[in-house]
């Protein structure tokens, strides 16, 4: 799941290197794109939950638990994005362009968290989003063991996730009543990629994770139900949305509130399929597995670094069609041969840390 959603953005990007295409091909890639950023959000939620699951009802849950759940995402996200974030600036100012006044925004990640962020680093957008969801989850899972200690915490996880899921989908109410009808870039930067209107997106997976661990059977049962309804649903909304032609501008509420939350439904009802899906021939396995370990990677480096600097030195718009395959080749193989490096000599290590025996005896010790 974490490989397709890699390669679907990764590979949406390529139309930066033929700007002239236009037709059905274009409008899937730029889907993919989009839907590659939504998945995940949910499997992260998938993955997440059903760690924060198993820490909340244990019955000797402690508060060192959720210190060390919350520094263990930080050692997965933050040293890549702190590095990443460096070499943008560094480049910015390489190519001898401004850098944005919000920048001091982007070390505590709140360059979007109520409204659109500048052009510079565009790809960090999504990561504001899994920081707070890393947070505001484990706090008001925690508050609301204090509030009803007597209660059953697996109904306390579900609850407090449903209404993570109904706060953030109450701001989007919200952004619809105060901007309604726009255009779909703006619909792009200041809805789909705010902190603030996107929090329930990750957990939609961490309500999948619930049912995964409280409803096992059942879980087993729905494997390839859900996934063919899922499918069935996603593309049908996706066919409804084309031939209706609707938009910001034209369903404003439709668009606003329900589209996104419909997609991480949709996404996250292939979660029993794939999370049960054990035996993977080796010569899909190893690839898979490969790209996977090393998305992230990809994620930080494939857009405003790769990319902007490719651009930089070739422009796209002055080179013949069989030229820009041959860009399109040197951009994804640099994509993989940085991301590989990145991952085995930083990401990695850095990871390998949180693992450590002092680490963990810290922590089990409170």
């Amino acid at each position: 799941m974490r490989a397709i959603a890699i390669l679907f953005v990764v590979g949406s990007h390529v139309l930066w290197v033929f700007p002239e295409v236009d037709g059905p091909l274009v409008t899937l890639l730029r889907l993919c794109g989009v839907m590659g950023v939504e998945i995940f959000f949910v499997l992260s939620g998938f993955l997440i939950g059903r760690i924060l699951y198993r820490i909340f009802t244990n019955p000797e849950f402690k508060v060192a638990d959720l210190k060390y759940f919350i520094i263990r995402r930080w050692f997965r996200t933050l040293p890549n994005y702190y590095l990443i974030l460096l070499i943008n600036i560094a480049l910015v100012i390489y190519l001898g362009r401004q850098l944005p006044e919000s920048l001091g925004y982007y070390f505590v990640f709140l360059q979007n968290f109520s409204s659109g962020m500048d052009i510079f680093f565009t790809e960090s957008w999504s990561l504001p989003i899994e920081e707070f969801a890393y947070i505001v989850g484990p706090v008001l899972f925690y508050l609301a063991v204090l509030l009803w200690k007597t209660k059953n915490r697996e109904w306390i996880f579900f609850w407090v996730t449903l209404a993570i899921i109904a706060f953030f989908l109450v701001t989007k109410v919200g952004y619809n009543s105060s901007t309604g009808s726009n255009t779909l870039d703006y619909w792009n930067i200041n809805l789909k990629a705010v902190v603030l209107y996107r929090i329930d997106a990750i957990y939609y997976g961490v309500l999948a994770a619930f049912v995964s661990l409280k409803y096992a059977e059942f879980w087993k049962r729905t494997t390839f139900t859900f996934l063919f309804l899922g499918i069935i649903l996603f593309v049908g909304l996706h066919i409804l949305i084309s031939n209706l032609g609707l938009t910001p501008q034209s369903h404003p509420f439709f668009i606003n509130v329900l589209y996104l939350p419909m997609c991480s439904i949709f996404i996250a009802m292939s979660l029993p399929f794939l999370s049960r899906l054990k035996r993977v021939p080796n010569y899909l396995l190893k690839p898979i597995t490969w790209v996977s370990l090393i998305s992230y990677s990809m994620y930080l480096l494939h857009y405003s670094i790769i990319l902007q600097l490719m651009r930089f030195y070739v422009s796209p718009t002055e080179i013949s069609e069989p030229e820009k395959w041959l860009y399109t080749l040197s951009y994804l193989a640099l994509t993989f041969l940085l991301s590989h490096i990145l991952y085995r000599f930083f990401e990695k290590p850095m990871m390998d840390i949180r693992d450590r025996a002092y680490f963990k005896q810290k922590f089990q010790q409170q």
